[in-house]
C-alpha cells in the first residue's frame, strides 16, 4: 500500500479564522467539489505564509463565499490572508498508484477556481474547468 496524494487545493487564501468554532477547516462548498474532498474529510493544512502545518477536517462553506476558515485550535495556525494549501490522501494498491493522477485545484485571489489539473509523471497538464 503507498499513500498517495488525491486531491490538493493549491495556494488558497485564508478569509478569516474562528478560535471560538469547535475545530476543522471551512472550504468554499464549489472547492470541495471541484477537488472532490469531502465534507470531514481529513485533510493537510500547509501555511505557506508562516511555515505551520496541522491535520484537520474540511468542512463546507457557502457555495461560491470563496471562504477558507481556520476554525478551533487550528486558528492559532495561520491568519486572514495567508496562503494555503489544503491537500487529502489515500492509500492505494501499488499499481493503482502507480498509474494515480490527483485532482488539483488552482485558484484566483478571490478563492474562485481557475483551473483544475492532473499532475502526470511530466509536470502539470492544465485542463479548464
Amino acid at each position: 500500500m503507498r499513500m498517495m496524494l488525491r486531491a490538493k487545493l493549491h495556494r488558497v487564501r485564508l478569509t478569516r479564522v474562528d478560535r471560538d468554532y469547535e475545530g476543522s477547516v471551512a472550504i468554499d462548498r464549489l472547492l470541495l467539489e471541484e477537488s472532490g474532498i469531502l465534507e470531514y474529510e481529513m485533510v493537510h493544512v500547509w501555511n505557506v505564509t508562516n511555515g505551520e502545518r496541522l491535520q484537520t477536517y474540511a468542512i463546507a462553506a457557502p457555495a461560491g463565499s470563496g471562504e477558507i476558515c481556520l476554525n478551533g485550535a487550528a486558528a492559532h495556525k495561520g491568519n486572514p490572508d495567508d496562503i494555503v494549501i489544503i491537500a487529502a490522501f489515500a492509500p492505494m494498491e501499488e499499481a493503482a498508484a502507480r498509474s494515480h493522477k490527483p485532482r488539483v485545484v488552482y485558484v484566483d485571489s478571490n478563492n474562485r477556481s481557475r483551473t483544475a489539473a492532473t499532475n502526470g509523471s511530466n509536470g502539470r497538464r492544465a485542463e479548464q474547468s
